[in-house]
């Protein structure tokens, strides 16, 4: 059991720095974890998300911290992700959200593939459009919740291939990140009760002392190789989840 709980600290330590520079990768990392540990889906993700609220708390601070934020953009993606991780997680409480996963790697990876064309050429630095924020927020929110994970793949990957400047696109997805978890971490409270707390302690304890350090990197990164690492990072995961899917290991 002790190496257990080491690993998932391990686990959390990495997945928070890997979320916390490039706006994902939390959850994806965590739930694929727990999963092959043989953890339930619908526990795995209550117990991710309870965690996030610990980790996106650290991991906002630190992006504030650097004026990584852009309050305008966490208000607009904010509203429709609390409403989607609550829709989420009350669907994976109740029915197998396993069925959606597929056709979700897909969209990612299609999108790994844009933003990596994107990061090839000069990216104009604008605004996310208006119209775009709040249903993009509802469905990473449901998406995230629902599947264990995928708030900063669609929502970060999203943004950055529509343009939006790498650093602030992060800062601002990690900061509303914190909002989303506390809805989806509620849900799963009312609908499954208290997540294991011991596997939960490592995976905050490794999350939480990550989590500073992510503010710092994004800000140093060039938005070209934050956004070439984005683009095989999303491209990666998404294989490696329709490998899965496909039982091809």
């Amino acid at each position: 059991m002790f190496w257990d709980y080491l690993l998932l600290g391990a686990v959390g330590f990495v997945a928070q720095l890997i979320d916390g520079a490039l706006g994902m990768a939390f959850g994806v990392i965590s739930t694929s974890t727990m999963l092959a540990m043989g953890v339930p889906v619908a526990q795995a993700s209550a117990m991710v998300h309870t965690a996030e609220v610990f980790t996106t708390a650290a991991s906002a601070a630190s992006h504030i911290a650097h004026k990584n934020v852009d309050w305008k953009l966490v208000a607009r993606l904010g509203i429709g992700g609390v409403i989607g991780a609550v829709l989420g997680a009350w669907v994976l409480s109740n029915i197998d959200g396993k069925v959606i996963q597929p056709f979700v790697a897909f969209y990612l990876l299609l999108l790994g593939v844009f933003i990596l064309l994107k990061a090839a050429r000069k990216i104009p630095k604008r605004d996310a459009p208006i119209a775009l924020a709040p249903p993009l927020g509802l469905v990473g929110g449901f998406l995230d919740a629902s599947g264990g994970g995928g708030w900063g793949p669609i929502v970060a990957s999203t943004l950055i291939g529509s343009g939006q400047a790498p650093r602030q696109a992060v800062g601002s997805v990690n900061t509303t990140e914190f909002f989303v978890t506390v809805a989806a971490a509620t849900t799963f409270f009312v609908e499954l009760g208290i997540a294991p707390w011991r596997e939960l302690i490592a995976l905050v304890i490794g999350g939480v002392l990550a989590a500073p350090f992510g503010g710092w990197a994004v800000k140093k990164l060039p938005p070209r190789i934050l956004m070439t690492m984005v683009g095989i990072l999303v491209m990666s995961l998404s294989a490696w989840q329709l490998a899965r899917w496909f039982k091809l290991f």
